[in-house]
């Protein structure tokens, strides 16, 4: 318990230090209040909302030596998870289109990504989100729960709540997460068109120096998303051979809490522009 306890806290300090980080330098730059870092600055506070979430209360379980968590707080946890993931990604999806219009209509990018039309895509995004995961947690805490009261991850997820349920009404749910796995698969294939024009675009860049700072702009963001989408899509879509509380425990923490850990580390890691204002 003490060592899943100091594990977890290490996990949550770098995430909220690399994302505070990343919030404040692109605040106080006034070199980096461009799309790109708008859409980077809302990200890191989705990441570090989302740690908030699930973290502290697995922390404080693991020093108290218990799993419990009240009715009402269960609720809020399911609530928030949902939102963050979902607002994020979204964000990566707008964020795939400012890339787009970056390096394949360079001329049209101050028409098309001013800054009334970043915030309002960006209110967008976390309105519409928020609207869906409310509709999503009351939905899914409706169902009568006759299975128990135990719940298989170090925090309230809503297809492991679902598992308590033996209503038939629970069908609903089942077709609002079938319709949220479509939304994600289009977010998915939007995000994948763009970059196979981005990458079509940079490679008809005629100068080496060129295509090395197309690239540089654009990789962190595809690492980022690879990390986010192919944790998720393994820990629901792995085989049952794999499937056993220790291999969930692992994967859960793959898709959750790493992420948000390593999303700041990867986008300072190439952009110049960014490391020199963290020095700064």
């Amino acid at each position: 318990q003490l060592l899943h306890f100091c594990f977890f806290l290490a996990i949550y300090l770098a995430a909220l230090l690399g994302n505070g980080l990343i919030i404040t330098t692109i605040a106080s730059d006034h070199h980096l209040h461009t799309p790109m870092y708008f859409f980077l600055l809302n990200l890191a506070v989705l990441d570090s909302g989302s740690v908030s979430t699930i973290m502290p209360k697995s922390m404080a379980n693991s020093l108290g030596n218990t799993r419990n968590i009240s009715h009402p707080s269960c609720i809020a946890q399911a609530f928030f998870i949902l939102f963050f993931i979902s607002a994020e990604v979204s964000l990566l999806t707008i964020m795939s289109y400012d890339r787009y219009v970056a390096i394949c209509r360079p001329l049209h990018y101050e028409t098309l990504l001013g800054s009334r039309v970043c915030v309002h895509m960006a209110a967008a995004a976390w309105g519409i989100c928020f609207f869906y995961s409310l509709l999503h947690t009351a939905n899914t805490f409706s169902l009568p729960l006759c299975q128990g009261n135990a719940v298989e991850q170090f925090f309230c997820e809503v297809p492991q709540i679902l598992k308590l349920s033996c209503s038939t009404s629970y069908l609903r749910e089942l077709w609002l997460l079938v319709v949220s796995s479509w939304l994600v698969f289009g977010c998915a294939v939007f995000i994948v068109v763009s970059y196979v024009q981005i990458f079509r675009a940079v490679l008809r860049i005629p100068s080496q120096q060129g295509r090395h700072k197309a690239f540089a702009t654009c990789l962190p963001h595809l690492a980022v998303v690879c990390l986010s989408f192919g944790t998720g899509i393994f820990a629901y879509m792995k085989p049952p051979s794999i499937s056993s509380p220790s291999w969930n425990l692992i994967l859960s923490i793959l898709y959750s809490v790493v992420p948000p850990a390593l999303n700041p580390l990867i986008y300072s890691l190439r952009n110049q522009e960014l490391k020199a204002a963290l020095s700064k």
